[in-house]
């Protein structure tokens, strides 16, 4: 009886034209719609560039490092995938130039090729299929989907096509798919689609030796059936491949509109697959969890304060975390970003005095430190609801420790050399010197202690959350900070590292080491971004 390699199809999707037509979110939705069907899928995302990983990338240019349960760091579009497949992600379902080239370069050091001449083809090319393949055989999918970042054209992207072109035609069509997604734009002063461009980005992928499947369009406005078969005519692929991928609310319309234009029913035609089940359950549910986002009975207004706020991709995550969290409290969150320099420079009250919430996002360096020590005080003292993520905490920390327990300047060894660090250097972390990879990185159990707020919200004792970070709570001063009220509700008992501090004084201040936001799907929000959002609800009800 065949298994793994032999029985599973392999999706291919690239893009044309420009950057951000929403590949991931089309890799996603496929994926999503593949599963509502019965069968077992997971996606890959093929990144370009030669960084080794996500995690010494700039967020202002790369947006959201994504950190999957066995620490890798990786694009946002991982973060897509688990948001809406409700799977976990982990390094076989990233790969960058860089490792490839490095997988390379290690495998010439010791030899491995009897001294042949490396070169792109076959040994760059030849990891890339080796590692296309590699889900197929170490996970049970009936499908493995695999994105490829950039657009055709790059040259970045090119060994990555040629691995493609070959795998495609190893298996052969029946077992391998591809997918462009391209862009039909609107010329307004002509009020008329072109296609021309869509035209042309095929014919660059075809000149590679890659013919597109399906086309999935990018369009502002709706597609005639002309100029569906105009695209197929001069794309080389019938009508009926020619997918509308108009623009909709938000991504999680998506799968229902890629579902309505019959996408799925061509993959199964075109790869010979049979859905396992009818897919109109889950459809169901998934339309019910938009109706509550796109009809919510509240709405509150929640402050994100930080360093990368003119660049919300930088806090991808916790974007789609409130959404969930805001359909589970049927409610509408409105996110107000503020930059913690004003903050500083200008004081909190300017800038929460209309707020239900407060959250202190993760970040590194001491830029806008002071400003969001100051945006805790606020909420703090008008029992504003509270959470902070990873620097979140520690800023919390550092507030209480100043204000409450009257540690002068008190600060993070991270910023400032004081005789009171509240926050220092994971031990663990000592002497590390490499930025790349080095971080406290993945899941680790989290112990909960019983009759806190912590316990109350997740209800278990033992949790499991993620981590990206190289500082922590100093244990030195945990006596203190306990004496005036701070609780220290979850902690990494291997270590003994401080995971949650709280204050039953107030009605919701709550913060986290972890990056709660990275767990939290579509259909289940994390549980603190769920009760954040229940407390800010309850608060605007009491001004």
């Amino acid at each position: 009886m065949k298994s793994g390699i032999d029985t599973t199809k392999f999706i291919f999707i690239s893009g044309g034209v420009v950057s951000s037509l929403g590949k991931g979110v089309a890799s996603a939705s496929l994926a999503l719609l593949l599963k509502w069907h019965g069968l077992r899928v997971t996606i890959q995302k093929f990144d370009p560039y030669i960084n080794v990983d996500a995690g010494t990338m700039n967020p202002f240019q790369h947006g959201e490092v994504f950190v999957t349960n066995d620490g890798a760091e990786t694009d946002l579009d991982l973060g897509h995938y688990e948001r809406f497949l409700d799977i976990d992600m982990g390094r076989k379902n990233n790969t960058t130039t860089g490792q490839v080239y490095n997988e390379v370069v290690q495998k010439e050091r010791r030899g491995d090729y009897l001294g042949a001449t490396v070169q792109v083809i076959p040994h760059i090319t030849d990891v890339i299929k080796e590692r296309i393949s590699r889900l197929a055989t170490e996970g049970k999918y009936d499908v493995v989907i695999t994105e490829v970042g950039g657009t055709v054209g790059d040259i970045e992207s090119l060994p990555f096509l040629e691995a493609i072109r070959q795998f495609t035609l190893q298996r052969g069509r029946k077992n391998a798919l591809n997918i462009h997604v391209t862009l039909v734009p609107y010329i307004k002063t002509a009020g008329e689609l072109k296609t021309k461009p869509t035209q042309h980005s095929v014919k660059e992928l075809q000149e590679i030796g890659v013919q597109p499947d399906i086309i999935i369009c990018r369009t502002e406005h709706l597609l005639d059936s002309e100029i569906k078969k105009k695209i197929a005519l001069f794309c080389n692929v019938e009508p009926l491949d020619v997918i509308e991928g108009h623009d909709v609310g938000s991504s999680y319309d998506v799968p229902i509109a890629l579902f309505e234009e019959g996408l799925a029913e061509r993959v199964f035609s075109r790869l010979e697959l049979k859905p396992r089940k009818k897919p109109i359950h889950s459809f169901k549910q998934w339309k019910e969890f938009l109706n509550k986002v796109e009809k919510p009975v509240h709405r509150v207004k929640i402050a994100v304060c930080g360093k990368y706020t003119s660049s919300p991709d930088a806090y991808k995550s916790i974007i789609e975390a409130f959404i969930h969290a805001g359909a589970a409290n049927n409610a509408r969150v409105e996110l107000k970003w503020i930059r913690a320099e004003d903050v500083e420079e200008f004081g909190a009250e300017k800038y929460l005095n209309d707020v239900s919430g407060l959250l202190i996002p993760g970040g590194f360096g001491e830029r806008g430190v002071e400003g969001k020590i100051k945006a805790i005080q606020f909420v703090r003292e008008k029992k504003i609801p509270f959470l902070g993520i990873c620097l979140g905490l520690q800023t919390a920390v550092i507030e209480f420790a100043r204000n409450v327990c009257g540690m002068k300047n008190a600060h993070s060894s991270e910023f400032i050399k004081s005789k009171y660090n509240v926050i220092d250097l994971i031990e663990s972390q000592r002497g590390v010197q490499q930025k790349g990879g080095t971080m406290r990185l993945g899941e680790n159990p989290i112990e909960l202690q019983k009759k806190s707020k912590a316990f109350s919200i997740y209800g278990k004792t033992m949790i499991h959350e993620r981590h990206r970070h190289r500082y922590e709570l100093n244990n030195r001063f945990r006596p203190q900070l306990e004496k005036m009220g701070m609780v220290f509700s979850g902690v990494y008992t291997k270590e003994n590292l401080v995971e949650i501090v709280e204050l039953p004084s107030h009605p919701y201040f709550i913060a986290g080491q972890f990056h709660c936001e990275l767990k939290s799907r579509a259909m289940k929000p994390h549980p603190l971004f769920k009760e954040f959002v229940k407390a800010t609800i309850q608060f605007q009800k009491s001004i």
